[in-house]
């Protein structure tokens, strides 16, 4: 027979699990109208005197509408090029600068780190004007003369969406928290065999860092194909549009049909939802590791 703080604990995790699956679906239920109502018709929608959480006719022609509309599919593009190339470099970068502060001894090892710390503090709205006025002057570029004078620089080009994106105080953390947890007698092991600092990078601290590689994956996925505010300085032309500057401009056209404009919420989020679902335990089990080791 149970005892008695056998029984409460079992009540305990009862009513927990009942308490996390009702704020799950608390959680879950504008996702679920959001996707009913793109597959409902437009009468439908402003039917108030009769609304139903589930279509009565299930149209999937909305998303093909959608898609028809406007010029998804130059938008997606370029997102998938700039997410794709933000990310990888992103993810070599700040695990590298993760294993240098993590594994490594150098002079003011610590107050670097600290000062980059200050980094996660500052909200990069407030950055904005300077990276503009920097990206504006790159030499060279954009009819800019050997003095950055004269033209648009990285204005309006791949280069101002990637290359500010491919590093940042937040990566850097999480790698550093998650390579300290590495014992340290595998960077001593291969530096007795012979391997140099950055062999040992590449060939112990990269392939052990999957977990956590994976979870700064998914998050920076999702920063940088969710960004509404970075895209909208630094891109002027339609061709250079993301998925978000173009939700913005398919309002005006889709305005008060909301079943278009779920179908297009719906097409946006999907990558990111299956990523998602692809690196979830991964992404789990470095929250783990880095929340632990100091």
């Amino acid at each position: 027979m149970p005892t008695g703080m056998a029984r409460r604990e079992r009540a305990q995790g009862v009513l927990f699990y009942v308490f996390m699956g009702i704020l799950a679906l608390v959680m879950l239920f504008p996702l679920l109208i959001m996707v009913t109502t793109s597959l409902k018709s437009e009468a439908e929608v402003y039917m108030q005197e009769a609304f139903t959480i589930f279509p009565q006719t299930w149209r999937f022609s909305n998303f093909i509408e959608t898609m028809r509309v406007a010029a998804w599919g130059r938008y997606f593009l370029n997102s998938v090029f700039v997410t794709s190339a933000s990310v990888v470099g992103s993810l070599f970068l700040n695990a590298l600068a993760g294993y240098c502060f993590a594994v490594l001894r150098f002079p003011f090892r610590n107050a670097l780190f600290l000062l980059l710390l200050v980094g996660i503090m500052v909200p990069y709205q407030a950055l904005i004007i300077p990276q503009y006025l920097i990206l504006k002057s790159v030499p060279l570029f954009g009819g800019n003369d050997l003095f950055g004078r004269g033209g648009t620089g990285w204005l309006d080009t791949f280069w101002a969406l990637i290359i500010p994106q491919l590093s940042g105080s937040f990566g850097i953390f999480l790698c550093r928290q998650y390579f300290l947890g590495i014992p340290r007698e595998l960077f001593e092991a291969a530096r007795i065999d012979g391997a140099g600092p950055f062999r040992v990078f590449v060939h112990v601290y990269l392939p052990l860092g999957k977990p956590v590689l994976a979870s700064l994956a998914i998050l920076k996925s999702v920063a940088v194909w969710n960004d509404f505010f970075y895209p909208l300085i630094m891109t002027s032309s339609d061709s250079m549009r993301t998925v978000q500057l173009g939700l913005q401009a398919y309002r005006s056209y889709a305005l008060f049909r909301w079943d278009l404009m779920m179908a297009a919420c719906i097409l946006v989020s999907l990558p990111l939802i299956i990523a998602f679902f692809v690196f979830q335990r991964n992404f789990m089990e470095t929250a783990v590791a880095s929340g632990i080791k100091g």
